[in-house]
């Protein structure tokens, strides 16, 4: 009899031991996730639960970092609708639908998503994207809905910043309002079309800065950031889409994009072990000559004092405004064009490509041909590569 006492004590043990030890990472139409649980990714990186923000009173469901001792969160799914009690639960339906309910009637949040799988669940992933799919289906491109599409004022690796050109689909990152309320703010950050795609971010309507056009291997504002031992990146741009995306060299790093509204910055962190606390890797826009139009039209911009200078062949538009440190309305040229017959071209060098709204592109021409364009065309006003790694 002690014997059989000891052994039956023993596998009650390994079982309790084994069900505390198991992270749940998916969610099933016939489950419920209430405040106070979570769901937690398969190696443990991020967790999915109900939380408070800041001083705040009310409660949201979003994704954190699991692993650190500060509560970082990344996304948040019920940003405009909080709620201002414990009742909250999340549940996804038998159609694949995703929803937030507070007392298990009123719904504060939903995804409109349309198809339907047979055996649908919720899953949160090792990378921070929570995905709805039919639970036997682990294609990426099957997946019926993912928070990745839907970001909030973070990127995460792997994550896509930009548009479907097929749906006309944007992601973009929306930073909160303050550090207690994650509604969406003025300050957003994503791919705009209009000429040549590139990344910007604005302050309400007001372009606050921009990345300057992909030559093939980074940005023409940014210094080149492949050196580094962080992370790589890329910027896809077919017939299908166009998109910014990032990777980790070393999956063991944690890095990560943010938007501060405080300080209208896009911001990118590193979480140091040694530290236990996030370190600022880089910062956009870094300095004056990062901030949209400081100069103006044909003003070059440089770290030093004045700040802006008129391009080669211009001058300021108002001089005593140029003077007093206004250089917003730009310059002008010095002396009338004489449009194809005997203007020319100066090369400018180590300079953040123009605003590419009024750009025109041609992917299947040489420079020479777009130079001979150019100086057909008299509202052209400089021509460029498109990629420095085509020579």
């Amino acid at each position: 009899m002690e014997m059989d006492f000891h052994f039956y004590s023993a596998c009650c043990f390994l079982i309790i031991f084994s069900k505390v030890s198991t992270a749940i990472d998916t969610l099933s139409p016939s489950e419920l996730l209430t405040d106070g649980m979570t769901l937690v990714s398969r190696n443990g990186n991020f967790e999915l639960g109900f939380f408070t923000p800041g001083s705040s009173e009310n409660r949201y469901l979003g994704i954190w970092y699991k692993n650190i001792p500060m509560q970082t969160v990344v996304w948040v799914a019920n940003r405009r609708n909080p709620i201002n009690n414990a009742t909250g639960m999340l549940k996804i339906e038998s159609s694949g639908k995703i929803l937030i309910q507070v007392q298990n009637t009123t719904v504060v949040w939903s995804t409109n998503s349309i198809a339907r799988v047979q055996n649908p669940i919720l899953q949160l992933l090792d990378s921070g994207n929570l995905v709805a799919k039919d639970g036997k289906d682990s294609n990426p491109e099957n997946y019926i809905w993912q928070s990745f599409d839907y970001p909030s004022d973070t990127m995460l690796p792997e994550m896509k910043i930009g548009i479907d050109l097929r749906t006309g689909f944007h992601r973009r990152l929306t930073a909160w309002k303050n550090w207690d309320d994650p509604s969406p703010s003025d300050l957003t950050y994503g791919i705009e079309l209009k000429g040549n795609p590139e990344l910007v971010l604005r302050n309400g309507l007001e372009k606050y800065f921009r990345s300057g056009l992909w030559n093939g291997n980074g940005f023409s504002e940014a210094p080149n950031y492949r050196s580094n031992p962080i992370f790589d990146y890329d910027f896809i741009w077919n017939e299908s889409e166009v998109y910014y995306i990032f990777f980790l060299k070393n999956k063991s790093v944690m890095s990560r994009l943010v938007l501060n509204q405080t300080k209208s910055e896009r911001q990118r962190y590193t979480w140091s072990p040694e530290t236990q606390t996030w370190k600022l890797f880089a910062v956009q826009p870094d300095g004056n000559c990062d901030k949209y139009g400081l100069c103006g039209p044909n003003g070059n911009c440089a770290d030093e004092l004045p700040a802006c200078q008129c391009l080669t062949g211009f001058r300021p538009k108002w001089l005593k405004r140029w003077n007093s440190s206004d250089w917003s309305d730009g310059c002008i040229h010095s002396k009338p064009l004489n449009c194809q017959s005997g203007d020319g071209f100066i090369r400018i060098g180590k300079v953040k490509t123009p605003d590419s709204a009024n750009s025109w592109v041609n992917k299947t021409i040489n420079l020479k041909e777009c130079r001979a364009k150019c100086l057909g065309n008299c509202s052209c006003m400089a021509y460029t590569n498109l990629y420095v790694t085509r020579g």
